[in-house]
């Protein structure tokens, strides 16, 4: 279940895959969000219900601040597409590439969906059992974002022309402010 969550393309899963592709902070990346992933799912099979109870305001801040960020993260693609003349260059020094994966990961409400509603709704189903479905839905969520950054490697080639890595940046962008509409719109 886990992992049927964690795969779908989003802004996530898309700036794991280009840190792969340059590699640059691979095992950094993948360990932010996997870590963060593992906290997100404990928190929410362990006490979902209880968060929304207590913090009904969150959701419409996650939401408009999520839209914000995705929707300037999009204009630095679309400018990277535009104007870039290289291919799989590593660019970012390692504070800069986690602060942005933090904010990726942090920021966005489909995490808390997937991971604190969505799993702690369905792990509610295995009772006495959540700590094993816990560990099997952070598990996924390891094996996921390892395969992703370090299974990019085999992407290289098709990456090392500037037009492909440009119309890349461009895909980036568009995912991104399509993840930020839906996040304004399902307001």
């Amino acid at each position: 279940m886990g992992l049927s969550l964690i795969v779908a393309i989003g802004a996530q899963n898309a700036f794991v895959l280009r840190q792969g592709l340059r590699d640059e902070h691979v095992f950094a990346v993948c360990l932010t969000c996997a870590v963060s992933d593992a906290a997100l799912i404990v928190l929410g099979v362990s006490s979902f219900a209880r968060i929304a109870a207590i913090v009904p305001w969150l959701d419409p801040v996650m939401r408009y601040g999520g839209a914000g960020f995705l929707i300037a993260y999009g204009v630095k693609s679309l400018r990277s597409a535009l104007r870039s003349t290289e291919a799989l260059t590593a660019k970012g020094g390692l504070v800069g590439t986690l602060l942005t994966c933090l904010a990726i990961t942090w920021l966005n409400p489909h995490v808390y969906l997937d991971t604190v509603v969505l799993l702690g709704t369905v792990s509610t189903q295995f009772p006495g059992a959540a700590t094993s479905f816990a560990f099997g839905a952070v598990a996924g969520s390891f094996l996921f974002f390892f395969a992703l950054g370090y299974g990019a490697a085999w992407l290289r080639p098709v990456f090392a022309k500037p037009s492909t890595w440009r119309a890349l940046e461009g895909a980036v962008a568009v995912v991104m402010w399509a993840i930020a509409l839906k996040l304004i719109a399902g307001a």
